[in-house]
């Protein structure tokens, strides 16, 4: 398996899971995922659609489409129980879907080939986990993962079963 299917598979497998357990929290988007609070479902799909609009920025300097979110998504923000003070609930799931359609058409666009050049803009701190547009890819794969994760908790928090 080349390096571009990897990526893609991972993107796929997160990608598709992050869906069906977000999407699954429609009716409870604010539910902490312990007692002890943690990301709410909204905070998360919020925060993973302003790191796929980072991607184009990062790779080929271009802004990000949902800069204007960073203050309630980004690094560093924290969930709030307040709904109102977010966009609906639709909205950012539409919007994270569409930011990743996109950036799955670019990894297309740069090809295996193009893997292993130099991103553009990388944020500081991250001069390692994003040496090479492939690991740049693949770190939001990662990244994705540990957030399902609390997505995972917040349903059960919620009384639902998990999916099979």
């Amino acid at each position: 398996m080349s390096a571009i299917e990897q990526i893609r598979w991972a993107l796929g497998l997160v990608d598709e899971s992050t869906t069906r357990l977000v999407g699954d929290l429609r009716d409870a988007p604010l539910t902490r995922p312990t007692p002890n609070g943690g990301n709410h479902p909204l905070w998360v799909v919020g925060h993973l659609a302003v790191v796929e609009g980072m991607v184009p920025h990062v790779v080929f300097g271009e802004p990000n489409p949902v800069q204007h979110w960073w203050p309630l998504f980004g690094t560093g923000s924290r969930p709030s129980d307040d709904a109102a003070s977010y966009p609906p609930f639709d909205e950012v799931l539409a919007t994270y879907r569409d930011l990743r359609a996109k950036n799955l058409a670019r990894l297309e666009e740069i090809g295996e080939e193009g893997l292993g050049r130099e991103p553009r803009s990388i944020p500081a701190g991250f001069e390692n986990e994003m040496k090479t547009i492939g690991r740049t890819f693949h770190l939001i794969a990662l990244h994705q993962m540990f957030h399902l994760g609390q997505v995972a908790d917040a349903r059960r928090t919620a009384g639902k079963e998990p999916f099979v």
